[in-house]
């Protein structure tokens, strides 16, 4: 009987151990899937965002010229231009705001001188739609150095400086580009001259013995430029395929404006602003090539100064 009863005992007692080995495995294994689970909540409530490549279509065109992304090195140059900018997402939404203001102006001038519509985008790449100054001395929307920009029939002295007048810039950038398209016979070129001028792009089409932009060996800023304008072009003609969704609402408005002629002196831009009944911030803004807070005109020019109309600051009607 007592033998009995301790066998009874070890076999209660393996049962119960099978029941623990079971319980645990069950236990582990709902730990796990919690667990898993828990963690996809946790990053889903983050937010975080997993990037990825961005696709280059098979055909493409810049100015109306092809882009050969068939060659291994034009696609990854792009590749490398349209990944910064759908990337740099806080200057590319800036980018595009500033787009709805300023592309209505620059438009119509590249249309009046035949350019290419796609050359709005190289004010875009030039400066980003703002009144820059780089690091040589270029400046204003299509960062002119002074020399060219005289050339090209710009005023640069102490008190006007046209490179900062977005009409009067454009349309020196349409003269530039077209003298270049005369040249080379061919918008790519005529872009790559822009920005690495055509003395020193004549000098390596020689050494190189190749008219193609997307053959030649160009240096790094030079060589990156033209896949940036075609970069910019992607993502601004389509942003939303990009994953930039900018209410209409959200973009810059044109500001409503009108110009009055002057062929006289101004001794003083504050107190002329006022007189118009704004001030002398709004009046620089949109007249960014006025240098001074006075105009001498010695030589008696006419000079054309925009002026906001009516609730130009609210945009109401």
């Amino acid at each position: 009987m007592i033998k009995i009863n301790f066998l009874n005992k070890i076999k209660r007692s393996n049962i119960v151990k099978i029941i623990f080995f079971l319980l645990s495995i069950i236990l582990i294994v709902h730990t796990s899937i919690f667990w898993d689970t828990n963690q996809d909540k946790k990053l889903s409530e983050k937010n975080i965002i997993f990037t990825q490549s961005i696709q280059i279509p098979d055909e493409l065109e810049f100015a109306g010229e092809k882009v050969p992304v068939e060659n291994f090195d034009v696609y990854e140059s792009l590749d490398r231009e349209l990944s910064i900018n759908v990337y740099w997402q806080s200057q590319t939404i800036l980018l595009i705001k500033r787009a709805n203001r300023f592309f209505p102006i620059i438009e119509p001038i590249l249309k009046k001188h035949n350019i290419p519509d796609d050359f709005k985008y190289m004010s875009v790449a030039e400066s980003g739609l703002m009144n820059a100054v780089s690091p040589s001395g270029a400046k204003g929307y299509w960062q002119f150095l002074e020399g060219t920009g005289k050339e090209y029939g710009l005023e640069i002295n102490d008190e006007v400086d046209e490179r900062y007048n977005i009409e009067k810039s454009t349309e020196s950038a349409c003269k530039f580009l077209n003298k270049s398209y005369k040249i080379y016979n061919n918008w790519t070129l005529a872009a790559a001259s822009f920005n690495f001028g055509r003395k020193n792009l004549n000098k390596q089409i020689n050494r190189q013995k190749s008219d193609n932009y997307y053959n030649l060996l160009l240096g790094e800023e030079t060589g990156r430029y033209v896949f940036r304008l075609i970069a910019i072009k992607m993502i601004l003609s389509n942003p939303q395929k990009y994953g930039f969704n900018i209410n209409k609402e959200e973009l810059y408005p044109i500001i409503p404006t009108s110009k009055i002629k002057i062929d006289s002196s101004i001794t003083d831009f504050a107190k002329f602003a006022k007189e118009f009944s704004i001030n002398y911030k709004i009046l620089k803004i949109l007249n960014p090539w006025l240098r001074e807070n006075y105009l001498t005109n010695k030589n008696k020019n006419t000079y054309e100064i925009v002026i906001p109309k009516k609730r130009y600051r609210t945009f109401e009607n």
